[in-house]
């Protein structure tokens, strides 16, 4: 049972710091003062503190502490190419995808013109809200060329689409050109999100190419203001 002290103390902590009772940016207690609240060794509160680290709960800064980390927003990269399934698995966190549409269409003016491609070109169009903890939180709306994704179904929308094209079509994705914004909410994004009092969202529009640099899938994903921390790393030139 002693072995098992330090999850138990890591249990409660994150217990607190989820249910906002330790709001985010606090200082935890000393590493004394939690041997003593806990009635257990330095060595424990320690191993107690690293695991709450490395799962993204505290951070440790030498000297100063720990310090507990806003754990309402989800860490979505930037400059990666990430599926939200592997987003949503690398949490642990319960997550479902609702398809809404998925049609095959003739591009409007605004597709042809981000595909890069004619009105008489089939495209297909998908709308897929992803849900995290219960909540729908983004709204993805994607429109590939059939020229490359020839058929798709709506399990496969349901799972990962980029595990479909590249384990199934074996497509060699390559790149993505990204765009941020944030927009004023439209009907559809109250229609099929959980807003809350939230009238804007923020829009990651993404032109995505296939290793010979084809541009193959224009990608427009509405995320709910509250939720994600846009994330990046820049090293300098010189």
């Amino acid at each position: 049972m002693r072995e098992n002290k330090f999850l138990m103390i890591y249990d409660e902590l994150v217990r607190r710091i989820q249910s906002g009772k330790i709001k985010p940016n606090s200082k935890l207690p000393s590493e004394n003062e939690m041997v003593e609240q806990f009635g257990t060794s330095r060595e424990t509160v320690r191993k107690a503190l690293n695991l709450l680290s490395q799962n993204g709960y505290i951070q440790k800064i030498k000297g100063k502490g720990s310090f507990t980390l806003d754990v309402s927003k989800f860490d979505f990269p930037v400059s990666g190419l990430v599926s939200f399934k592997e987003l949503a698995n690398k949490m642990s966190k319960p997550w479902k995808t609702i398809v809404y549409e998925l049609e095959s269409m003739k591009p409007d003016s605004y597709i042809q013109k981000q595909l890069h491609v004619k009105s008489k070109d089939d495209v297909w169009k998908i709308v897929r809200a992803r849900e995290l903890e219960n909540e729908r939180i983004i709204l993805d709306k994607d429109y590939l060329l059939q020229t490359f994704v020839p058929s798709i179904t709506k399990e496969i929308c349901e799972g990962s689409l980029y595990e479909y094209l590249e384990g199934e079509l074996e497509l060699k994705i390559s790149f993505a050109k990204k765009e941020i914004s944030v927009d004023e909410a439209t009907e559809e994004d109250k229609q099929y999100l959980d807003l809350k009092d939230y009238n804007h969202v923020v829009v990651v529009k993404n032109y995505v190419y296939l290793e010979d640099a084809s541009l193959f899938q224009y990608t427009e994903s509405r995320h709910r203001l509250d939720k994600f921390r846009f994330v990046d790393f820049a090293r300098r030139g010189h």
